[in-house]
């Protein structure tokens, strides 16, 4: 049976259903400038002849958005057994791109599909620039008393703000709390604390806690700084 396979550093708005009814495997792709990134499809006469995992040396313009609708599930899982068995890795880590080649070198039939609507995650820089793409359509807020609300922004139902000024393109995640702050163009994650601060092009990771004054920062899950 088949299996359809989303990357979690992905964000994309693409309708799926015509690729679910297609006789081969098929992978989401969008030209790009910079390809070195991703990995990129060589095609052939409209099937994929060659996949290449962050080429050095473009080869391609066509990067792997993270989306993969694969028909032959055991093949592919034969694939990747024989990947880690035989440690086959590329830089460093093993990549599903080379199953995927091997895949292919065993007879397999690749299409792709394109996605316009793709958002990239995978950098503090594309995420919060993915943040601004989505609150422009996505935006939400509740009533915060005592404070100033600069749209666009997403504030959580269960999030506490008190006395600070939100946005714009700002979103605060599930019972975080924000007291005496300005947070614009940032991410606050969820049970995030941050106190007496102005943040701008930051992005504040699960749990962690943040006091202090002006900073650009990017701060993982359960950190905690104290700028006093």
């Amino acid at each position: 049976e088949e299996v359809f396979i989303i990357l979690g550093d992905t964000v994309f708005e693409v309708d799926l259903k015509d690729v679910f009814k297609r006789n081969h495997s098929s992978l989401g792709v969008k030209t790009v400038d910079d390809p070195r990134r991703f990995g990129v499809a060589v095609m052939n006469n409209g099937s994929i002849k060659h996949l290449v995992e962050k080429p050095e040396t473009p080869i391609s313009n066509l990067a792997l958005v993270g989306l993969y609708y694969v028909k032959n599930t055991a093949l592919l899982y034969e694939c990747l057994d024989y990947e880690i068995k035989n440690e086959i890795r590329t830089r460093g880590e093993f990549q599903l791109t080379d199953a995927l080649q091997m895949m292919i070198e065993r007879g397999e039939s690749f299409t792709t599909f394109p996605v316009e609507g793709w958002y990239d995650c995978g950098k503090p820089e594309t995420l919060l620039s993915t943040n601004q793409v989505l609150l422009k359509t996505k935006a939400r807020h509740k009533d915060v008393y005592n404070c100033v609300i600069n749209p666009p922004v997403f504030i959580a139902e269960d999030a506490v703000i008190e006395n600070s000024v939100i946005g714009p393109f700002a979103t605060i995640a599930s019972k975080a709390v924000v007291k005496d702050s300005v947070i614009r163009n940032s991410i606050i994650g969820d049970l995030a604390k941050v106190s007496g601060l102005l943040l701008d092009e930051s992005i504040v990771g699960n749990n962690a806690v943040l006091i202090g004054n002006f900073r650009k920062i990017n701060v993982g899950d359960s950190s905690e700084i104290d700028f006093r």
